[in-house]
């Protein structure tokens, strides 16, 4: 018989946006994981009429807590407002577009017993495109991410990811809530910023590909456009990327000194 996994301290937040059968998709991997929690929050940006209905059946299946507004306004507004419905403790907060994996509920426990044990630590971060650069072996596959100002990798600005992570509901109060207005890669940078400038402290899951996946069909891609022409193996890119590198990091560097939480 498969482990049940309940979580009464934590409440799962969802962002949603015009994609009614990916966050289906979601919620019944986590229910076929045996994955439960204190509440879960499904906060949408104004999705389509035909995203909306959808989402009022998925609520009478699901008994989530759906938080809505009448048109979109942003990934910033999607999660504060989803964000400030949280009434437990800690918030596992994902995407629609994922999906968890079958060894995620045992490391997910890890996490929960981490920040239960340690209140100086922020967020536990379960996936990524790439390996935060500082890392220092914590246990059962985490490691603590450290930040250093003469760390010539730009990567290191990016301590904080909107991905799928564990942070401690009370996250805005010492880290602000999230900018609105601005695009949703902007949103994020801001407040990886804001991570970093006001001294948080995070895990990282090492074998960061294996927890979660993230899938986009085509009828329901991705909202976010990301430039891959820094990731080519082009030799012209290559030189570019070099030259481009140092210039992000001096920026990267100068928003943190000027940034003003």
């Amino acid at each position: 018989m498969q482990k049940r996994y309940n979580f009464p301290e934590v409440t799962l937040l969802i962002t949603h946006y015009d994609r009614s059968s990916s966050l289906e998709r979601l919620l019944n991997s986590f229910q076929f994981l045996n994955l439960s929690f204190g509440d879960i929050v499904v906060s949408d940006d104004g999705s389509k009429p035909e995203h909306r209905a959808k989402l009022t059946e998925l609520q009478k299946k699901f008994a989530f807590n759906l938080i809505t507004t009448p048109v979109n306004r942003g990934l910033g507004n999607n999660i504060n407002k989803g964000q400030d419905a949280v009434k437990t403790p800690y918030t596992l907060y994902v995407q629609e577009d994922f999906e968890p994996s079958t060894i995620f509920p045992k490391h997910f426990q890890d996490a929960v017993d981490y920040l239960e044990k340690d209140s100086s630590l922020d967020i536990a971060r379960f996936y990524a495109y790439f390996a935060y650069p500082n890392l220092k072996p914590y246990g059962q596959g985490f490691a603590e991410m450290t930040y250093s100002f003469w760390d010539p990798n730009h990567l290191k600005f990016y301590y904080y990811s909107d991905h799928p992570h564990l942070r401690r509901s009370s996250f805005f109060e010492k880290f602000g809530r999230y900018p609105e207005g601005i695009k949703g890669d902007l949103t994020e940078y801001k407040m990886a910023l804001s991570f970093i400038h006001n001294k948080g402290k995070g895990l990282f899951f090492e074998d960061y590909s294996t927890l979660f996946y993230q899938k986009n069909s085509e009828a329901e891609p991705s909202k976010m456009d990301r430039a891959n022409w820094r990731e080519g193996k082009n030799p012209l890119i290559k030189i570019l990327r070099s030259i481009y590198l140092p210039i992000r990091w001096l920026k990267n560097t100068s928003d943190l000194y000027f940034f003003n939480s």
